[in-house]
């Protein structure tokens, strides 16, 4: 009952909704994706009976979830970013330490890639000489 009140309060106002098809075409992700991101509480659509409509809000979530994701931040820290960002506008906002903390995050992953990477043409250039 809950749901349909918000579908209708949605649909009085005239909020523009998106099914849960366009969603994903317009993000390129999945139907899979977004049902996730709304198990873990990170988007709330509104529901007509199974019909997923997400709302304006729920559109500048999932820009932020998406950013998050692409700068290394779990999904944990992204509902606490998406917190924050409710309450000040539709951007993340980042303190300095934490810009600081995630550059070294990625720095250090990308040092662990750069290493799997030479290990692996090691291997493949000691394959290559073996098999001529």
């Amino acid at each position: 009952m809950q749901e349909n009140q918000g579908f209708e309060s949605a649909h009085a106002k005239r909020e523009p909704l998106t099914s849960i098809g366009e969603m994903a075409r317009e993000f390129k992700v999945s139907l899979r994706t977004l049902r996730f991101y709304e198990d873990r509480g990170l988007l709330h659509p509104l529901r007509n009976g199974v019909t997923r409509l997400y709302s304006d809000r729920d559109r500048q979530h999932l820009q932020l979830i998406l950013k998050g994701r692409r700068l290394g931040f779990t999904l944990t820290e992204i509902s606490t970013l998406l917190s924050e960002a409710d309450a000040s506008g539709p951007e993340l906002h980042l303190a300095p330490d934490q810009i600081r903390a995630q550059i070294n995050h990625l720095e250090r992953q990308r040092d662990s890639l750069d290493q799997a990477i030479a290990e692996l043409r090691h291997v493949e250039t000691k394959t290559v000489q073996t098999s001529l």
